[in-house]
């Protein structure tokens, strides 16, 4: 068996190359991926907090407030202070930003559509079904103790590399 077409180097290939094609389309627009996702999470959860911001779109705390202030200055978003916790910060969308999410939508969709070219619709379907599975599968697993584990070692034929 190839090793490169294992699923990990697999899964590893199509999600850089998908990235990168997205990333070139959204430059177009004058944005860069992490800010894409956040304005798109931000259009699903408006008044979210920074910090579950950075939780879902797996961005540093820290860097994510570099991306909100300059999405701030571009007029795309504003942060309130919550009504619950004076400390923490509320954010919403602009006006000026909702056009901006729905070409950020427009350009997954042209990216998806490179990606499946050739494959019918129905296969798609089963793939996005059974990478959610896998997803699923990966995101409830409890976490592997850092304790070296010992496995048992395979015998090795003198016939085999």
């Amino acid at each position: 068996m190839n090793p490169l077409r294992s699923f990990g180097f697999l899964l590893r290939d199509v999600s850089r190359l998908y990235v990168r094609r997205f990333e070139q389309r959204a430059a177009a627009l004058g944005l860069t991926l992490p800010q894409c996702r956040a304005l798109v999470y931000l259009a699903l959860n408006e008044g979210i907090s920074q910090a579950r911001l950075a939780e879902l779109t797996d961005v540093e705390p820290m860097t994510l407030v570099r991306i909100l202030d300059r999405m701030a200055s571009d007029g795309w978003l504003e942060r309130r202070v919550d009504s619950v916790d004076r400390r923490a910060r509320c954010i919403y969308l602009k006006p000026k930003a909702k056009p901006l999410v729905d070409d950020i939508w427009e350009l997954a969709e042209l990216t998806r559509q490179e990606a499946f070219l050739g494959i019918p619709k129905k296969q798609v379907g089963v793939l996005i079904t059974m990478l959610d599975q896998v997803r699923n599968n990966l995101a409830t697993l409890e976490p592997l103790s850092t304790a070296p584990t010992t496995r048992p070692r395979r015998e090795r034929s003198s016939a085999q590399p």
